[in-house]
């Protein structure tokens, strides 16, 4: 490990921060979105980094806190869009710290949380490169938490999942015991579940989820552009289809979802609703 510190002053008092080193990769997750929920860990990071590869789901305000000079590669992957392979990407990472650069490398969320940040951790492995690992905020718990729908509630449950809404190929992911599931879990929170979410509510209907169980869709979490739809399980696919909303997405399955009457604190009026509620947007700083 890196042991080397770098001072970082963001108008706050000093604080020794690690060095990236030329011939590393940063693994960083940046957040769900908004800027602000960004770790000092990767602000500093980005500030120092020769190069930065940046994943689809990255707002790209963040990619303002870069340093002078640095160069910039997109390298998203979005379902059912041109995107690059993986492999290439890994190798893309591989070949950059090798030619001594110092790589950022920038994902949505946490890098391993549904974010692929294990592959290519494994890629810098193999290919002897060194690298440093640095979480982010997943969108499952930071977008619950800007849609006021905590993850864990005492007195409402004392487990959560989280789950993808498909598998590498594409398709709802059969490997899960979804009998178990809707049995096991009082909140199920899916990311990427949008495309096969008319399966997925009658699987955990099947499975003995009430019908009425309240569901919350939360799309573009904690951006400006954010929107909310709150629906139940038998209702959930009919409602995301005539709302129009798009992914990317968290989808959250549970008793919590309610909590949001109270906990709206972005819209704090708002009454409940079938049709979604959008973030208005915030004065500038």
């Amino acid at each position: 490990m890196n042991h080397e510190t770098h001072l970082f002053d963001i108008s706050l008092p000093h604080f020794e921060f690690p060095v990236l080193e030329a011939g590393w990769v940063w693994l960083a997750g940046a957040g769900p979105g908004d800027p602000g929920l960004l770790s000092l860990h990767a602000l500093n990071g980005l500030q120092q980094a020769d190069v930065i590869v940046y994943d689809a789901l990255v707002d790209e305000r963040i990619l303002q806190f870069a340093g002078d000079g640095a160069e910039i590669i997109y390298a998203g992957k979005r379902g059912g869009k041109p995107s690059p392979k993986q492999s290439s990407i890994s190798i893309k990472l591989v070949e950059l710290a090798k030619s001594g650069k110092r790589v950022m490398r920038l994902k949505g969320g946490d890098p391993f949380v549904f974010g692929r940040g294990g592959e290519e951790a494994l890629a810098l492995v193999d290919a002897g490169v060194p690298f440093r690992i640095i979480p982010g905020i997943t969108a499952g718990i930071g977008g619950l938490a800007y849609a006021g729908i905590p993850s864990t509630h005492r007195g409402i449950n004392q487990a959560v999942t989280f789950l993808t809404g498909h598998d590498q190929n594409g398709v709802a992911p059969d490997e899960l015991d979804w009998d178990a599931l809707a049995k096991g879990s009082p909140v199920i929170v899916m990311y990427m579940a949008m495309k096969h979410i008319s399966l997925i509510t009658q699987k955990l209907m099947n499975g003995g989820r009430r019908a009425t169980e309240p569901v919350a869709v939360i799309c573009n979490a904690t951006q400006q552009t954010q929107q909310v739809l709150e629906t139940t399980l038998s209702s959930c696919a009919e409602d995301i289809a005539s709302s129009g909303l798009k992914p990317p997405a968290i989808v959250v399955v549970g008793e919590v979802v309610n909590l949001r009457e109270q906990l709206n604190w972005i819209e704090p009026t708002l009454a409940r609703t079938s049709q979604p509620s959008q973030m208005k947007e915030e004065p500038a700083l």
